[in-house]
């Protein structure tokens, strides 16, 4: 009885340590957000932006088109209306430009494979192949590599390099690249060449496959966006008009702006859900 009691009694006092010790699931939230937002920018081509910094462009977005609007239409329902899509536009605009520049890496990633391979099977070691992309590689990507092989220069710490690399290039693929090269600099053996050609044949496969997809659902996704955005142009040009744009300020005119803005999100999430393909995940950050 007294053992069963020492274990019921050391287990809670493990429960209790580790709750102390674990960060609250609202700062995990936090910091999954902001990883996510710095890997977007990263994608989109702003890695000196902090998720900080977008907040507060967006923020700064939405006061100045919140002011500019009120004091243009005279009418307040209409200008908090713009001023949350002015919010929300630097968002969508960084979204929309990684999502560009994920589909237009996704055609240079096998090249990078192949220059690889190419170098390891030259004999190159494993640092140097990864720094001739920086001169040899695509354009796009020579930035990160050049970077990398000025880390190896000053402090040779391979493992650490690659962590730098992985936080510059943020990519599922190049996850992929750099963990492959650490085993084989780690543990060694033989088959790095092989696995970094089959990896190639399927970069190549999936990009000829998206780029299909995407080909045939262009035209849905761009109508769509059209139909979203639409009643929002109608609205701002019968706001220039000072009688329609003092309808809106009534109860009845908020209840019709609260209910196209309510429909316009439904419809556009659930036309982006619908339309989406399957994305990388970085479970290998």
């Amino acid at each position: 009885m007294g053992v069963v009691t020492g274990l019921l009694l050391g287990a809670g006092l493990c429960l209790l340590l580790w709750s102390w010790t674990s960060p609250p699931p609202a700062a995990r939230r936090r910091a999954r957000w902001s990883d996510d937002v710095a890997d977007l920018l990263v994608q989109a081509g702003a890695p000196g932006v902090t998720p900080a910094g977008l907040v507060g462009t967006s923020v700064a977005a939405g006061v100045v088109t919140l002011v500019l609007a009120v004091a243009l239409l005279r009418s307040p329902a209409i200008a908090v209306c713009f001023a949350a899509m002015a919010t929300a536009a630097p968002h969508a605009l960084v979204r929309t430009r990684a999502r560009q520049r994920r589909a237009a890496l996704r055609t240079v990633w096998p090249e990078v494979v192949d220059h690889l391979s190419s170098g390891i099977r030259a004999g190159l070691s494993l640092p140097e192949a990864l720094g001739q992309l920086g001169t040899r590689g695509p354009v796009e990507l020579r930035p990160a590599f050049q970077a990398f092989a000025e880390d190896y220069r000053v402090d040779g710490h391979f493992s650490e390099c690659l962590d730098a690399l992985k936080a510059r290039l943020a990519d599922p693929v190049a996850d992929r690249i750099v963990e492959a090269l650490r085993l084989t600099r780690e543990v060694g053996g033989t088959d790095l060449g092989r696995l970094l050609r089959t990896l190639s044949a399927f970069l190549r496969a999936d990009a000829r496959t998206r780029g299909e997809l995407e080909a045939r659902q262009s035209w849905t996704v761009n109508a769509a966006r059209l139909a979203v955005a639409a009643p929002w142009v109608v609205l701002a040009l019968l706001s220039t008009r000072p009688e329609a744009a003092s309808a809106y300020d009534t109860p009845a005119g908020v209840g019709v702006l609260g209910a196209g803005a309510a429909c316009t999100v439904v419809a556009y999430r659930l036309m982006a859900r619908i339309g989406r393909l399957p994305e990388d995940a970085r479970v290998l950050r």
